[in-house]
């Protein structure tokens, strides 16, 4: 009898093991929400101009502004988030106007921008600021917050560091408290969670903590030169479907694409092997995502609510 319970026991593991094989190669499909309200179409993305090897009509940045310009041309209520690291390798103002200028400069009029640390290799971002004007914000401060139908969206600048840096996130805890739309979606260059090379970024965590805590929907970062969607966290971290703030990391504008390094706790779909944007549809209560690569099969869409405000701390 031993000898049979043994084998009961081995027959019903690898009967289990097989059932959680089968169920984990078929995805389970979760009913996308039913959102109201006509969409604000917003298409996404970093680490875009690299003209340092190829001429500008070779670069990735010409294959990912080719994707955008029939898009932007069906939609002229579209918008572009530039999400940093615009241009490389120092942000020089000839590195806008000789590499950006010929691709996604042909949008820069319906672009919202924010820097990266590229543009602040050449001290105080001379070429991005000269390049974008009074649309990179006032005083040249690289933070500002602008209305889109029901979403209030926020640029923060994330290159800076010691008291600019800490202007910013009382500016930032103001903006919160005084506008309280029903959806918020913030973006800057260095995700605070990431899987790829650079990691995780503890010194972005007030901001989160300031955007989690007041009930922020979405935030959108590039840094990293790939994609990647992660769950809602709460301003620790931790996953919270009901109320945490959903990270895009899309730094796939252009630049040449790089490894990941390890897997973040909450990531939920990850690639590295194309070029592309992520188009985003901001409706009343909620959004839907979708990436758009120029090249390859892979795709990542879906759709979500967004949750209620609170005051921020």
């Amino acid at each position: 009898m031993p000898h049979l319970s043994f084998a009961f026991r081995r027959h019903l593991t690898l009967t289990l093991v097989s059932l959680a094989a089968l169920l984990g190669g078929c995805a389970m499909q979760v009913p996308a929400p039913a959102l109201s309200g006509p969409a604000i179409t917003i298409y996404a993305a970093g680490d875009i101009a690299d003209c340092r090897w190829r001429l500008p009509s070779l670069s990735g940045a010409a294959a990912t502004a080719a994707l955008l310009t029939p898009l932007l041309a069906a939609d002229p209520e579209a918008r572009v988030l530039a999400l940093g690291d615009l241009t490389y390798p120092v942000g020089l103002p000839a590195e806008f106007t000789d590499c950006y200028a010929p691709t996604w400069g042909r949008f820069r009029e319906r672009t919202l921008p924010v820097p990266g640390n590229h543009e602040y290799y050449t001290p105080l971002a001379p070429g991005y600021y000269g390049y974008f004007g009074a649309a990179a914000a006032p005083e040249r401060s690289g933070h500002y917050a602008v209305q889109l139908g029901s979403w209030r969206v926020i640029a923060i600048n994330s290159a800076i560091s010691g008291p600019a840096a800490e202007a910013q996130l009382e500016w930032l805890r103001a903006e919160l408290s005084e506008h309280r739309s029903r959806c918020t979606l913030a973006f800057w260059h260095h995700p605070r969670f990431s899987s790829g090379g650079h990691g995780d970024n503890a010194r972005l965590a007030p901001i989160w903590t300031l955007l989690a805590e007041a009930g922020a929907d979405l935030a959108l970062s590039g840094h990293d030169h790939d994609y990647e969607r992660l769950a809602p966290q709460d301003s620790a971290g931790r996953r919270d479907d009901a109320h945490g703030l959903r990270q895009f990391v899309v730094g796939t504008g252009g630049a040449q694409l790089t490894p990941f390094l390890f897997t973040s706790a909450n990531s939920e779909r990850r690639d590295n092997s194309t070029h592309g944007v992520l188009r985003l549809a901001l409706r009343d209560d909620g959004y839907e995502w979708e990436f758009l690569g120029v090249a390859g099969n892979f795709q990542d869409k879906g759709a979500a609510r967004c949750h209620a405000r609170s005051a921020a701390k």
